[in-house]
């Protein structure tokens, strides 16, 4: 059955979008597992046909996969009687990516509201940190807004 899929543009969009996460800061090689999973079909793949697929080492897919489950954007599980691993994208990452996110900005406004006490509030740094503080206040109250939007968005598909 003709699914319409060009394997050689897909591994080239695999490679080519990598790249643009491996400069945004991503550990190249987790960047390519990535995109590998989401690209595949299933968005499930076994350590073997990742390493197959990208034409790296077993080794490579390994540290690549334990940087990805640790940032909770790739799932390993294992199907009764198997003994290989299966890892896929996680349903709604980009959801549970962004609400940890959001967590993180509200820890690190608490964390400025110190920091501008320390260097004193009317100083050069004081109102910089400050406002770097009111940013993140922002974009925490938005988020709750935000993620019920794109809720409400996948229910309405």
């Amino acid at each position: 059955m003709d699914t319409g899929r060009d394997e050689e543009a897909v591994a080239r969009f695999v490679e080519q979008f990598a790249m643009q996460w491996a400069e945004a800061g991503f550990p190249r090689m987790a960047a390519r597992v990535f995109v590998a999973l989401l690209v595949s079909d299933g968005g499930r793949l076994t350590a073997a046909e990742l390493s197959e697929n990208l034409r790296v080492s077993p080794a490579a897919i390994s540290g690549a996969v334990r940087y990805l489950t640790r940032l909770g954007l790739v799932a390993r599980e294992r199907d009764p009687g198997e003994r290989r691993d299966h890892y896929r994208v996680r349903d709604d990452m980009w959801y549970e990516t962004i609400a940890r996110e959001n967590e993180m900005l509200r820890r690190w406004s608490n964390d400025l509201v110190d920091g501008v006490k320390a260097v004193g509030p009317d100083t050069p740094a004081g109102l910089r940190l400050d406002e770097t503080r009111r940013f993140f206040d922002f974009i925490v109250a938005e988020f709750p807004t935000l993620l019920q939007r794109w809720r409400d968005l996948r229910s309405a598909d």
